[in-house]
């Protein structure tokens, strides 16, 4: 037989495209046309839906960026069309390469019902199956005009990112509004088609299922006349039946399909679009299983959920109505699908803690799945975080992107650092935006990398980003590919039953210890410093708001703001959704971010004062005249002859700072270090003067700023590339060094420079009785796609670095034996890093800095040089194109002779400054735990109201340790409990002690105590 192969692949492509597919829609009238243009920000149905309307037509332009033109269209059914099925077919001026990204529309009745979402895939209303003859129809169309920010050419700087620098220029027009008859099977034919043609061009070659295909195909081209599509239909259907009928081969692959969308809480986008991309896509979903009784959706993000239950509440009850019948299913258990680098230990707990409350209290459900398919890679604080949340698996798809190294497993156990695992998979098909293509199938099955243990993977289907979700065209796809030879079997389910099915027949998974770290993305750890300013502040009020109304609710009865820290804590857990604090959205997000920011410090700093002041007895007018001052301590380590968690009268360092001028240097000493700040501002020498030992590497300089060239090859706020490290500049040139007495007895170095468009000022300062240099910045920056960088080269031998992470840390090479250790030229801290030797080490702390970079070099004289460096500032121009402009204030320090402990210790330090409050007498802790290396996260009242005091706290240095938790109130039986405060089924109770309970931790483990009030 002659090789005619490619002859009928591509007349099957341009038959199919060309005559078939529009023969769906056989008649087709227009519609009539009127529309009204909002003014400004969106506005109620109501007022969309009572505005005064003009005529329109097809070709009109509308929509300048971000604005709101509501449609009203109008038609009449033909009387020769009664009987059969009519639909609304409406075109706003759609790109079908775009779903998600561009303009769509929110369809009602004239009575306000919500009808469906329009988008480019999904441009139809049902009118009538079957219509009537002369049946009139309305409908309004919210349209919005999002612009196309990831456009074609992608990367590229863009004004469209906010609404303040988009031009008025309208960006779409109508295409097209029309009554038609709707071919059901026509429609059916092209699906047929469509699967069995996407089938065949994956198969090899030599397969004889391929050409099987091939001539089904031909066949039913052959019986198709082109000049009448509707009436040879169903004939070449027949001819496809055949084909479509031969079952899968007994050892196929399994895909559970499942219906998603995977909906960025902001992005590209602002919150205020999301909310309607959420009602969009939510509308389109409860319609579509009207239609599809075997169709099931999961939709992650609590915070979504509660936007439709405020903004579309109409939406909403027919979300609720579909999760009763078990068709609409919540997963993820967290309030967005955040970042999970960068959210503080409470914090990243608490998105599982209001995730799942807002998912039992609404809907009964309490989630089993963790669903994070697009986050930036994975803490290894993770699978801990998992179980205590009572959650047992764990989803993700975005280590499919990984540069260098594939990921070795689709179906694994994950251990975190304290030795919990969770069983965890990883979608072979390599999206969360699956068609159920053929492509994809057939890639899902021969990626799988678990042949001959496992059988299974999951597919979310859907389209998302910028939502839409599942169409009626992807449903049709998974009915045919249920039990399809030569395609992998495809059964909608949920995603429970497939985990629960996994686990079962692969329950000796590999392990995968610590991170999943992505190697992509890695400028996601500073990007946009001001929102990751705003986020590290805002968790740190949150611990003090908590802690000081805790403690005042039990000393003094005042009432705990429990309504005012739920409303903050929701408000701060959205902002830490993977396109926000990771600094990868549009100027419009960040710039509202930190306007809420500021209006989140100004709450719980009213909250923290308002308990600080109950607790010294400061009378309300005090404000802040001389006299008896108590100074409050929230960190987790007492200092200054404060307790831990309390309050009292601070006492000062001993000693004294001693400052000399040699020649152009300024020497600092205070009797434990002593430091020399040259000539040009930079650090010279760091010398441990019990130790007799020296920070710094021989003849380096430490807080040498270096600024590198940044253009990464592609998702510029995302991606910083190896390469940037080629150019370097040292900034060291200085425009002025000063030195002076700080307000506490030490002594400030004030150093000025400037380069390029921007400057800077640094305040050097030792302080009487600390091991530490301290820095503080304040930088007014101008750059473009440059990277600014803080250097420590540390004359210490150090394979690894400790980097904090939540609830612990973890330990990455500082070498680059392989591949994978290579790929970490970037990585993530949280409020410290340490590198050392057996017995001594050093610290680089820091208040709100979280990319650092790590390297080490073998000297000439045989020593090693560990450099630590911070990432301070990068100056990306898409999506924002002034990405960081303006004045930045960060400080950091170096903490030589250092241990983890030390790290920890100085970490809070930092973060946590102390606050000095009218009044006399002292303030004692509720909690104190007497094993340095055990930490207190939190101490808050319980969410339930009771009045129970809970207790948050974990093993820091990733030692065993035992730890006597005593406490300062009359305390009733002490019980463990998860991070819902429920009972603990399978943990030891704590040993009761005369003062409080006595606990054995684990490495890293993550102790919570609910501990209620004596009556």
């Amino acid at each position: 037989m002659h090789d005619d192969r490619t002859l009928v692949e591509n007349r099957v492509t341009r038959v199919l495209n060309e005559r078939i597919r529009p023969a769906v829609y056989p008649h087709a009238i227009p519609m009539e046309i009127a529309r009204w243009d909002a003014p400004g920000e969106p506005v109620p149905v109501a007022a969309g839906l009572s505005a005064s309307y003009t005529a329109a037509s097809v070709g009109d332009a509308w929509g300048p960026p971000w604005g709101t033109t509501w449609f009203r269209v109008r038609g009449e059914v033909p009387p020769d069309w009664a009987g059969r099925t009519v639909e609304a077919v409406i075109d706003l001026g759609f790109d079908e390469r775009m779903p998600g990204f561009q303009c769509e529309g929110l369809a009602y009745t004239a009575d306000g019902a919500v009808v469906k979402g329009l988008s480019p895939r999904n441009r139809w209303l049902r009118v009538g199956s079957p219509a009537a003859g002369g049946q009139r129809v309305e409908y309004y169309v919210e349209a919005a005009a999002n612009p196309v920010v990831l456009g074609v050419p992608p990367f590229r700087p863009t004004e469209l990112g906010d609404r303040d620098t988009a031009p008025d220029r309208p960006l779409y027009a109508v295409r097209g509004v029309d009554l038609a008859v709707f071919d059901a099977t026509v429609w059916e034919l092209v699906q047929d088609m469509d699967v069995l043609d996407q089938l065949m061009r994956e198969l090899p070659v030599d397969a004889p299922r391929r050409w099987e295909l091939l001539r089904a195909l031909e066949c039913a081209l052959d019986a198709v006349d082109l000049h009448d599509v509707s009436a040879t239909a169903a004939r070449a259907r027949e001819e496809l039946a055949p084909a479509l009928a031969a079952p899968a081969h007994t050892s196929a692959h399994r895909v559970s399909a499942i219906g998603h969308a995977h909906i960025d809480s902001a992005w590209l986008w602002p919150l205020r679009e999301t909310v309607r991309k959420v009602a969009r896509t939510t509308a389109n979903v409860t319609a579509l299983m009207d239609d599809h009784p075997e169709f099931l959706f999961a939709m992650s993000q609590a915070q979504q959920l509660a936007w439709i239950k405020e903004h579309r509440p109409e939406v909403y009850e027919r979300v609720k109505k579909k999760v009763s019948e078990g068709r609409f299913v919540p997963v993820g258990g967290m309030w967005v699908e955040a970042d999970t680098n960068m959210p503080g230990s409470e914090a990243l707990a608490r998105q599982f803690v209001y995730g799942k409350r807002f998912f039992a209290e609404e809907f009964g459900v309490d989630t089993r799945e963790v669903w994070l398919p697009d986050s930036f890679g994975y803490s290894a604080a993770l699978p801990q975080i998992v179980k205590l949340s009572g959650s047992e698996w764990f989803l993700t798809q975005k280590i499919s992107w990984n540069q260098k190294n594939p990921f070795p497993h689709h179906t694994f156990w994950w251990e975190g650092i304290d030795g919990t695992r969770v069983f965890t998979h990883f979608p072979p098909v390599d999206t969360y935006n699956s068609e159920l293509s053929g492509r994809e199938m057939a890639h899902a099955e021969r990626n799988y990398r678990e042949k001959g243990a496992g059988t299974r993977s999951l597919a979310p289907f859907g389209w998302g980003d910028g939502g839409g979700g599942p169409t009626r065209e992807m449903l049709a796809r998974a009915e045919r590919l249920r039990d399809l030879e030569g395609s992998p079997r495809v059964e909608i389910e949920r995603p429970s039953d497939f985990f629960a099915r996994a686990r079962q027949e692969y329950a000796d998974a590999p392990v995968w210890l610590g991170e999943l770290y992505l190697e992509l993305h890695r400028a996601t750890y500073t990007s946009q410093a001001a929102t990751k300013r705003g986020n590290r502040r805002s968790e740190q009020l949150l611990r003090e708001a908590e802690l000081w109304s805790a403690t005042a609710a039990v000393r003094t009865g005042l009432d705990y703001p429990y309504e005012r820290l739920d409303r903050v804590w929701r408000t701060v857990l959205l902002h830490q959704f993977h396109d926000i604090l990771p600094g990868t959205s549009i100027a419009w997000v960040h710039r509202e971010a930190a306007a809420t920011y500021a209006a989140v410090a100004a709450q719980l700093t009213e909250v923290i004062e308002t308990a600080q002041r109950a607790l010294a007895g400061a009378p309300p007018d005090a404000g802040d005249a001389e006299g008896p001052r108590v100074v409050f301590n929230a960190a987790p380590h007492a200092r200054n002859g404060v307790p831990a968690l309390g309050a009292g009268t601070a006492t000062s360092a001993s000693g004294e700072v001693r400052h000399t001028r040699e020649g152009g240097a300024h020497v600092l000493s205070n009797g434990l270090i002593r430091v020399v700040i040259d000539a040009d501002g930079l650090v010279a020498s760091v010398l441990d003067l019990r130790e007799g030992r020296e920070a710094l590497a021989p003849g380096a300089r430490g807080n040498l700023l270096q600024l590198h060239p940044d253009f990464p090859n592609m998702w510029d706020a995302w991606d910083v590339d190896s390469f940037y490290r080629n150019t370097v500049v040292d900034l060291v040139d200085a425009d002025e060094v000063t030195a002076g007495r700080a307000a506490d007895g030490g002594v400030e170095v004030r150093v000025r420079r400037s380069f390029g468009s921007s400057a800077l000022t640094q305040t050097l300062t030792l302080r009487p009785g600390t091991k530490r240099l301290d820095i503080a910045a304040e930088v007014d920056w101008r750059e473009t796609e440059n990277f600014l960088k803080a250097a420590f080269p540390l004359d210490v031998r150090s394979d690894d670095a400790a980097s904090e992470i939540q609830f612990g840390h973890v330990r990455r090479p500082t070498h680059t034996n392989t591949s994978w250790d290579a790929a970490k030229f970037e990585t993530c801290a949280h409020r410290w890093i340490h590198v050392g030797e057996p017995g001594y080490g050093h610290a680089v702390v820091n208040d709100s800095t979280y990319g650092h970079d790590v390297t080490r070099d073998v000297r000439a004289d045989g020593g090693t040089t560990t450099t630590v460096r911070l990432s301070l500032l990068r100056a990306p121009r898409f999506p924002d194109p002034r990405t960081d402009h303006g004045v930045h204030r960060f400080s950091y320090a170096l903490v030589p002779g250092a241990e983890v402990g030390d790290a920890v210790r100085e970490g809070y330090r930092i973060n946590l400054p102390e606050r000095a409050v009218p009044g006399d007498g002292d303030v004692s802790p509720l909690v104190a735990v007497d094993h340095p290396g055990v930490v207190v996260e939190a101490v808050k009242l319980a969410e339930d109201h009771s009045g129970d005091v809970v207790v948050r706290m974990y093993e820091s240095r990733g030692a065993r340790a035992r730890a006597e938790v005593a406490f300062g109130f009359d305390a009733g039986r002490v019980t463990r409990v998860d991070l819902l405060e429920r009972r603990l089924a399978d943990a030891p109770e704590p040993e009761e002690t005369a003062a409080g309970v006595r606990l054995a931790l684990r490495p890293f483990e993550i102790v919570t105590l609910r501990v209620p009030r004596a009556r």
